[in-house]
């Protein structure tokens, strides 16, 4: 079996799909690698990195040129896949609902293609779950970038010329992105407070030492929404979300808002006013601007002020540590294919009807076969 490693071409993505690591794991299992020359130059891996690993590099067209299974980060149009054999799979995010006639091309061209964002949130996929280790780092890295943006220290110093209060930061929406932004802004000494519509994650809040704020007396979601997601409220639950969240806005220094609806534009959950009530120097990082955004006035790949207020709307959170999270999502695209491994055979063999391969699949023998495109 051949596995086909390519070279990132969306706008400022450095990551890549596989890493000396997993390519050494993948000739281990018996798989023959290629790897698109200056594939790893954006997370510092050099085409000999690779090649000492036991894998072939060299241009595209070789590198496809009968693979049986293409891997990447953003997944390329069909058209961008010259000489990809029929019924070949290709494993990467998608984006599906974002660009139906990107999946329909897939169909058209005879690729297997699966959405490595839709898997399955299920105990035994969690190691290969891209969402989950890619917005553990942006998760992070949004805490990193609101401090460099405030312009201000972040714990409580005493010193002789006075104190320096501590800075108050509130995090919006607690997924794996929101978790890592809490822990991240108590390491760094912030007094560090947290929402989510979804009740049970109060005492996830708690544990990590942050101040739980919950709508009252109003009904949220009571465990997880679908896939481990949030859903939409009720009017009544979004009319007192807005009035809690103004009354303490006004007193935050950093808000990092990380709420996303599969499937759907990103939840607006700062409006004009709610900025304008904020401390002039306060920064606000939204991490679904490239969904439509948490914030109102918030634009994909800029950093804009409104109202004195800095709103940090960098793309690809987690490509702006692409090391790590190539790294990371390396790991779970050969977790992915071990579990389906076949040893005799030296080939992966996706079940038809196991939970993660029905998961991901979007495209299969010309057409598209996933239910929620299929609905849509």
């Amino acid at each position: 079996m051949k596995i086909a490693v390519l070279r990132e071409t969306a706008e400022a993505e450095a990551r890549v799909a596989a890493t000396p690591e997993t390519a050494k794991k993948f000739i281990g299992l018996g798989a023959e690698v290629a790897v698109e020359a200056g594939a790893g130059a954006g997370a510092h891996i050099s085409d000999q990195a690779f090649i000492d690993a036991g894998a072939m590099v060299g241009p595209r067209d070789a590198v496809i040129a009968g693979a049986d299974l293409i891997i990447g980060v953003q997944a390329p149009l069909a058209a961008d896949l010259p000489g990809a054999k029929s019924g070949a799979m290709l494993a990467a995010i998608v984006a599906p609902f974002a660009d139906r006639a990107r999946v329909q091309g897939y169909a058209d061209a005879g690729l297997t293609a699966m959405a490595l964002e839709f898997m399955p949130r299920i105990t035994r996929a969690q190691s290969m779950d891209v969402l989950s280790s890619q917005s553990n780092l942006a998760g992070y890295k949004a805490v990193i970038d609101a401090a460099e943006a405030y312009g201000r220290a972040f714990p409580m110093m005493m010193t002789a010329a006075g104190t320096i209060s501590a800075a108050r930061a509130f995090i919006m929406g607690v997924g794996v992105a929101g978790l890592q932004a809490i822990a991240t802004a108590r390491r760094l000494g912030a007094i560090v407070s947290a929402t989510d519509v979804r009740s049970a994650t109060k005492e996830q809040i708690e544990s990590l030492g942050a101040k739980a704020i919950f709508v009252e007396n109003v009904k949220g979601i009571e465990g997880e929404g679908s896939g481990g997601y949030a859903t939409e409220m009720s009017d009544e639950y979004k009319a007192a979300q807005a009035a809690l969240v103004s009354s303490h806005i006004a007193k935050q220094d950093i808000v990092i808002t990380t709420a996303l609806i599969p499937g759907r534009p990103a939840p607006r959950l700062i409006s004009d006013a709610q900025i304008a009530s904020m401390r002039p120097g306060s920064v606000i990082v939204d991490l679904a601007v490239e969904s439509g955004g948490n914030v109102e006035g918030s634009r994909p790949g800029e950093v804009v002020v409104v109202h004195g207020v800095t709103i940090v709307g960098h793309r690809n959170i987690a490509g702006r540590l692409a090391a790590d999270a190539s790294a990371l999502f390396a790991r779970n695209i050969f977790n992915l294919v071990n579990a389906f491994w076949d040893k005799e055979g030296k080939t992966v063999a996706f079940a038809a009807d196991d939970e993660i391969v029905k998961g991901i699949k979007l495209t299969e023998g010309g057409a598209i076969v996933h239910e929620r495109l299929i609905a849509a």
